[in-house]
């Protein structure tokens, strides 16, 4: 049975990883900044990769806009470390992500087609933008690693949002 997809504007309820590097994440709820959440498919794909390089090259950019990152997979942690290694990614990275958490966010499962590309089901890329409250403005789902949201662009959209205050969308 296919999985609901999340509402624009509902508020997320808290979601808690655990962090590569220690720790945890806690994405959800109340918060002090606007929270951009993305949910990559796992060390197994060089799109998620060149994504997350991107994000990271704009990580500053989005800290002065006024936002927290975070990007959790379900990646165990040695495959999370092992990439934040390689490619020295600096923002929150998350792994564990749990087939209810995927069900929570809404994103596409995908079942592995062998053990080498990933240990079980993993999620397929997700774009979540989240207000102080938890809400949720942007929601950006997709079924396959070629589609995800142009980060520049999101950002700009995200600036152009919080000094407008404009409403979520996509409720009708």
């Amino acid at each position: 049975m296919p999985t609901p997809k999340p509402t624009p504007g509902s508020i997320l309820s808290p979601l808690t990883f655990a962090r590569a590097n220690g720790g945890e994440i806690t994405v959800g709820g109340p918060s002090k900044n606007w929270t951009l959440l993305v949910v990559y498919r796992g060390k197994h794909c060089p799109r998620c990769k060149k994504y997350l390089n991107t994000l990271n090259e704009m990580r500053a950019a989005w800290a002065d806009a006024g936002f927290d990152i975070a990007v959790v997979s379900a990646d165990s942690q040695e495959k999370a470390q092992a990439d934040q290694a390689e490619f020295g990614w600096d923002f929150d990275l998350g792994y564990g992500l749990t087939e209810d958490q995927m069900a929570t966010l809404g994103v596409y499962v995908t079942e592995p087609l062998s053990p080498q590309e990933a240990d079980g089901c993993f999620a397929e890329p997700g774009v979540f933008v989240l207000r102080e409250d938890g809400s949720q403005i942007i929601v950006s789902i997709s079924n396959g690693p070629a589609v995800r949201p142009e980060l520049g662009e999101l950002l700009d959209g995200m600036i152009f949002n919080k000094q407008n205050d404009r409403p979520h969308r996509g409720t009708v």
